[in-house]
């Protein structure tokens, strides 16, 4: 590890280690109740097990970014927003393409994700990714962002294979009023955004949003600019409904479309998609949900291919309390995917269009063994056109020694279904003789399996001071694997490769004075990847990982109305596969310097400041840059 990366870990350690200390000095009770430390162990956590819990209650490593996190971050795009995640492998591939995943397996078709907004799943069933460039939301108006590592989330639908990311924005009643902000810079070039909130009577409220980006290009190993500049326009609205004390109603929708430049003529995109939730409280210990949403979006890139995808979902979800010791949430959904691709090159999909129905369900039980001890038990089930039926279940518990500790373990086994690259792929697209190298597809392309044992600690030792660890060791088995079929030059996309990954994630948070904040955490990862017997292939392009990762977001309030805001990070070297060069480790740290008087603040920021440019996958290289923002809230 290189001395100056070496001192950045030593000074995020030290800085957690002394922030007790520093507390211990502060004896102002009345300040202590004030702080934000009690608020966030106290938030209500949907995404693990479907209903609200306690975060000193999840049985799972789980991290929380809150609003303010954001706010004071800097960050212009939820890629950079999940920057603030230290579980999460975040590496930006060009001006508007990233790559993220948890627990490894981080490559340029990352498929082992599951991400929703506000219930929605965004990850698309073409290569089981997100396409993060068609991918937004206006930053202010987002609540919380929830990031399970690992399967904890699997009861919300397939593809949870690493993690959940489950991104929730603010109610319309809870974004009353105007907000405007403007930011020019040099590689983030402009960023625009306005929202308005009001209420229609007193049972019902909306706000309608606009926001515009625009990123200049990356560059090249060389030194030149690479031609990738990226730009976006999107717009939105939200309507909340409360016609009874006992039903609320939710509408919202959005409609972006951009482009991304290239050697050629570009890629181009758009994406709208509209959603309604209803729920309705039986009682204080039962609920029901239903949700509906439709999705579609286009995208056309002249090298590869154009996608056409429309979605139409809806899930149905029912909570009731059975007795004292049981709390039961089941449900079920259907996914209509229709799928149209238009091949631009001699590789491509077969057939271009597709119709990929999923059916599901799932169960959970969480029984209270005591008053400190809570058994989960669970199960999701689910239906696709490639593997069939698929069940994924569950156990959890959790110990709580008391309000402040909790001890939890988990085992799981959950499997991602296959995708369209998985089964549909064909280079050329014309059949070849045997003896001309070819690959002819996936048409016997099973789902990859894992099966995850976990364990961790979470401990609040004061009112200021919340810790947490995760330990974790994976099994994977029938991963991706491209091989010749025997005797011939025609490979196949099989089955062929398994895993076994293990490691550790710490995070804390620490409120070291009134006005000072700080949150972070250290990932250690690795992995043992290869073919399966009876199988000769190199699958190390499966999986592009670091094996440590430090993160440290600083967030401090000075006088005058200033705050200085500081987010470091490090991230290990990356290994090259055959697909991918390698990656050296980085450090760097992002800094905003904020100025706040009555509804206006003004802040100037920079990104990636320890050099002028580096790696985070691949070749292409990311600037150091500067931009300034203005914004106003009435």
């Amino acid at each position: 590890m290189h001395r100056s990366y070496r001192k950045l870990l030593v000074l995020s350690i030290s800085l957690f280690l002394i922030a007790p200390t520093l507390l211990a000095q502060e004896s102002d009770v009345k300040k202590l109740k004030a702080l934000s430390i009690e608020e966030l162990m106290n938030i209500q956590v949907i995404s693990l097990s479907r209903m609200p819990q306690k975060l000193t209650e999840i049985a799972s490593g789980i991290q929380i970014i809150t609003n303010e996190d954001i706010r004071r971050s800097g960050a212009t795009s939820l890629p950079e927003a999940l920057r603030l995640v230290p579980n999460l492998q975040v590496a930006q591939l060009n001006s508007g393409a990233w790559v993220i995943s948890a627990r490894g397996f981080n490559t340029v078709f990352a498929n082992k994700l599951l991400v929703l907004i506000d219930g929605r799943i965004i990850y698309t069933p073409l290569f089981g990714g997100v396409l993060w460039d068609l991918q937004s939301v206006l930053l202010e108006d987002i609540d919380r962002i929830e990031v399970i590592s690992g399967p904890g989330g699997s009861l919300w639908g397939a593809n949870a294979v690493n993690g959940v990311i489950s991104i929730i924005t603010k109610r319309a009643r809870d974004t009353q009023g105007l907000f405007v902000t403007g930011a020019v810079g040099d590689f983030m070039k402009a960023h625009v955004g306005v929202r308005y909130a009001d209420s229609i009577g007193k049972k019902s409220h909306y706000r309608i949003y606009a926001q515009h980006s625009e990123r200049a290009g990356t560059f090249r190993p060389d030194g030149t600019r690479n031609i990738d500049s990226w730009r976006n326009t999107q717009v939105g609205f939200r309507v909340g409904l409360y016609p009874t004390k006992k039903d609320q109603f939710a509408i919202q929708g959005d409609v972006n479309a951009g482009n991304r430049e290239s050697s050629l003529d570009g890629s181009v995109f758009d994406a709208h998609n509209l959603l309604a939730r209803w729920a309705h409280d039986i009682n204080d210990k039962s609920n029901y949900t239903l949700q509906v949403y439709y999705d579609r979006y286009w995208t056309n890139d002249p090298t590869t291919l154009a996608d056409e995808m429309k979605t139409f979902d809806v899930d149905f979800q029912y909570k009731l309390a059975a007795g004292t010791r049981h709390n039961i949430v089941w449900g079920a959904g259907y996914r209509y995917v229709d799928d149209h691709v238009y091949n631009r090159s001699v590789a491509g999909l077969l057939p271009e269009k597709r119709v990929m129905p999923i059916i599901s369900g799932f169960i959970q039980d969480e029984i209270a063994l005591s008053q400190k001890t809570k058994l989960t038990l669970g199960s999701k089930i689910l239906h696709n056109i490639f593997s069939g039926l698929e069940v994924q279940p569950s156990v959890r518990v959790a110990f709580s020694a008391n309000s402040r500790n909790t001890i939890w373990a988990a085992a799981s086994h959950i499997t991602r279904p296959p995708t369209r690259f998985d089964v549909d792929y064909y280079l050329p697209l014309q059949p070849q003789p045997s003896n001309v190298p070819s690959v002819a597809g996936g048409p016997n392309f099973d789902s990859e399996k894992m099966n995850a044992l976990e364990a961790g600690y979470r401990v609040e030792p004061s009112s200021r001071i919340m810790l947490s660890l995760a330990t974790f060791y994976n099994v994977y088995n029938d991963l991706y694997s491209v091989e010749a079929l025997p005797g011939t030059q025609t490979f196949q996309i099989q089955n062929g490769s398994e895993a076994q990954t293990w490691g550790a994630e710490f995070s804390g948070t620490a409120q070291v004075t009134a006005g000072w904040r700080l949150r972070g955490g250290f990932t250690y990862f690795t992995k043992d990847l290869h073919a399966k017997a009876g199988h000769t292939h190199d699958p190390s392009y499966l999986s592009n990982d670091a094996k440590h990762h430090l993160l440290l977001q600083s967030m401090l309030n000075l006088p005058l109305n200033l705050k200085l805001d500081i987010v470091a990070r490090y991230t290990d070297y990356i290994a090259p596969s055959f697909a991918t060069a390698r990656v050296p480790e980085y450090a760097t740290a992002d800094v905003r310097l904020a100025f706040n008087y009555k509804t206006m603040e003004i802040s100037v920021t920079g990104q990636n400041l320890f050099s002028d440019r580096h790696s985070e996958f691949d070749v292409l290289k990311i600037p150091r840059s500067y931009f300034g923002r203005l914004t106003f809230r009435f």
